[in-house]
């Protein structure tokens, strides 16, 4: 692997069991950023319970909307339960009504109790001996009306206090769901670099963005719901025990039943809910990754195997998101199956009990009610499952994200540069990125201030590894790295990273204006400074010719200006930065001759009375060096001037005589050392 991809993020791949390297489709070149990676991480299993009450613990800094939502809830349910106790005694009023209407006019209800008895019909008779009838009245419309209208207000007040519940959730969820963005995006600033070299970034933005959206709508839609069915079953249950104990235990017989098949159901569509966001995120990666490297795949042909990897990502998500919402939609059916078993039961049950004259009609036509009311929040809560899987599956890939190892804190007493000068010094350095592969071994080296130090080498040797161990992207093994007699271990990183400027090869321009992305190097910066570092590096002389000016607008892509502009921004954004140090990765390299001259009068003027780190692969940009390091292995085989090491005829004139002789004559290059062409 390259050192190149090292600092672009590109990860190692493992060999396959033949010993080939494994093909990955389209290459991953660049990918958002110098300084962002790839890689995928290993799925952990998922434990509800755990992951449930900690997305729950999050809702703590609400607590008093909270209390507000409860009150609201308590009160609602409160008066929702009311109401078919209230037209139960309507039914009351009326069949009282319809009833009486049929009795002569003018005997009391004893007299025709007993006449009920005398002609054999004793169960009419003892249902009439329980009710309160006038004999040859009729239904008293007033009383009836004002039950009606009570009633009425009980739904609407009910109503009404749901939906102001309703508004303060919608705060609630609202304001939880912007503090856990704003938690993971300061996690992502705190997290080291090692850790974006482990994750696609089409994977870790599908973290970031869709699980997030999909936790906001699973409490959106469940927490409101959870409560208010809980509380209307609390409350159900208690006035169905009030009406008739024995009805009672004969609707809770589907509790148990609705538990165990909704635990069910739930165990085996959690697994799929994980394997549905993972694939998703892994989906995303892969787009992400075709779209950013589509001209590469047109170039080398690789539509088909782009297609060809697409579908069957596309078809591992299928059969996930079809398996989960097929399981859990099994739900609903199922609750509504028994909900109507017990239904049976009751409206059987109840039937005998008003013929027997235990139960008045109202009462039971309260309890049929009262049993709806029992399993519709049951159903409804089942019928949640498969948001409440979702959204807590979301949730622990948020968490994980949250939980990771974090960059060692920066020192509560910091360290400062008081006299910065830009010498620089590797005092034994000690360097892998991974435990069982030494890259950089006991390296020692001073940069002098004002001295233009090149780095050269063949890939792999460790190049690119020097300078991001110099702004601190990585945490060394052993030895230490000074900035003019300072460890860079005791400043703050911001502090060390503000005098540090840095161009790389890939350019990395920000949606906004010419003068927004060269101000970016210094936010604080006037109009004339800005102006100034694109006249020093020569920014000025095609700005003009567009037609915007410094107002141009820069693309997603930057694909409004050439490559050489866009890397002549990137050099008036370190200039105007105004760096003790500087570093310089390559920046040539992807531009025609005509333009480099331009990039190296440009970049002469940045260097100017400033330490630079100079990474090259063509030797003709470095040959004013001061200082040339020449590496293999990570370690420097040979230093000197450009004059120094050719005369000494080692490593360094090999590669010279490789690339310029190879030039000129067009033979084989020279071959390198063993080890040297490490790739």
């Amino acid at each position: 692997m390259s050192e190149r991809e090292r600092v672009r993020g590109v990860p190692p791949q493992q060999p396959s069991a033949d010993g080939r390297t494994p093909k990955r489709l389209p290459p991953g070149g660049q990918r958002g950023g110098p300084f962002m990676g790839a890689g995928m991480p290993a799925e952990r299993s998922m434990n509800f319970g755990p992951s449930a009450r900690r997305l729950l613990g999050r809702l703590r800094s609400q607590r008093l909307h909270l209390v507000a939502v409860i009150a609201l809830a308590l009160v609602s349910v409160g008066l929702s339960v009311i109401g078919p106790k209230v037209l139960g005694h309507a039914t009351d009023l009326i069949f009282t009504g319809v009833i009486g209407r049929q009795l002569p006019a003018g005997s009391s209800t004893e007299q025709a109790v007993n006449a009920a008895r005398a002609a054999g019909n004793d169960n009419f008779a003892d249902m009439l001996a329980r009710m309160d009838v006038m004999p040859g009245v009729g239904i008293d419309f007033a009383a009836l009306g004002r039950v009606l209208l009570l009633a009425l207000g009980l739904y609407l007040a009910a109503s009404l206090l749901m939906w102001w519940q309703g508004w303060l959730l919608n705060g609630v969820v609202q304001r939880t769901v912007l503090k856990l963005r704003a938690d993971v995006e300061d996690k992502l600033n705190r997290l080291p670099l090692p850790y974006f070299d482990r994750q696609p970034r089409g994977e870790l933005l599908s973290r970031v963005t869709n699980d997030i959206d999909n936790i906001s709508q699973s409490l959106q839609q469940t927490l409101s719901q959870l409560l208010t069915s809980l509380l209307t079953v609390v409350g159900v249950l208690g006035m169905m025990f009030w009406i008739s104990p024995l009805l009672a235990l004969v609707a809770l017989v589907a509790v148990p039943l609705s538990v165990v098949v909704t635990g069910q159901i739930a165990k085996r569509s959690q697994r799929k809910f994980i394997a549905q966001w993972a694939h998703t995120g892994e989906l995303n990666g892969q787009i992400e990754e075709a779209f950013t490297g589509h001209e590469l795949v047109k170039v080398f042909g690789r539509q088909r195997e782009v297609e060809a990897a697409f579908h069957a990502k596309n078809e591992e998500l299928f059969q996930a998101s079809f398996g989960a919402q097929f399981i859990s939609g099994i739900i609903m059916p199922a609750m509504f199956f028994i909900g109507n078993l017990s239904y049976v039961a009751i409206a059987v049950v109840g039937g005998l009990r008003v013929a027997s004259g235990t139960m008045s009609l109202g009462d039971v036509q309260a309890f049929i009610q009262y049993s709806r009311q029992f399993t519709q929040p049951l159903t409804q809560v089942a019928s949640m499952a498969n948001l409440l899987q979702s959204g807590v599956a979301s949730a622990e890939r948020v968490f994980a994200v949250l939980d990771a190892e974090e960059q060692t804190p920066d020192p509560v007493a910091p360290a400062r540069v008081t006299d910065p000068h830009g010498r620089v010094e590797f005092e034994h350095v000690s360097f892998r990125y991974t435990p069982e592969k030494p890259l950089i071994e006991d390296l020692s080296l001073v940069a002098e201030p004002g001295h233009t130090v090149a780095i050269v080498g063949p890939t792999g040797a460790g190049k690119t590894t020097l300078v991001n161990l110099i702004m601190r992207f990585y945490e060394l093994d052993a030895g230490r790295i000074t900035l003019d007699g300072v460890d860079i271990t005791a400043m703050r990183r911001d502090d060390l990273r503000g005098r540090i400027g840095m161009v790389l090869q890939d350019t990395w321009l920000f949606g906004g204006t010419i003068r927004d992305n060269i101000a970016y190097g210094r936010p604080d910066a006037t109009e004339e400074e800005i102006l100034a570092a694109a006249r020093a590096t020569f920014v000025d002389r095609f700005v003009h010719s567009l037609p915007d000016g410094y107002d141009t607008v820069i693309d997603e892509e930057g694909s409004n200006v050439s490559a050489g502009e866009r890397q002549l921004i990137t050099i008036a954004r370190a200039f105007l930065a105004e760096p003790s140090l500087l570093i310089l990765d390559e920046a040539t390299s992807s531009v025609d001759t005509r333009t480099e001259v331009l990039l190296q009068r440009a970049m002469a003027a940045l260097r100017s009375e400033r330490t630079s780190f100079v990474i090259a692969h063509r030797l003709s940009t470095i040959r004013d060096a001061d200082l040339i390091l020449m590496m293999e292995n990570g370690r420097i085989v040979e230093q000197g001037t450009h004059e120094e090491l050719l005369a000494a005829h080692g490593a360094y004139h090999r590669l010279y005589q490789s690339q310029f002789h190879q030039a000129v004559s067009g033979d084989d290059p020279v071959a390198l050392p063993a080890g040297s062409t490490a790739g």
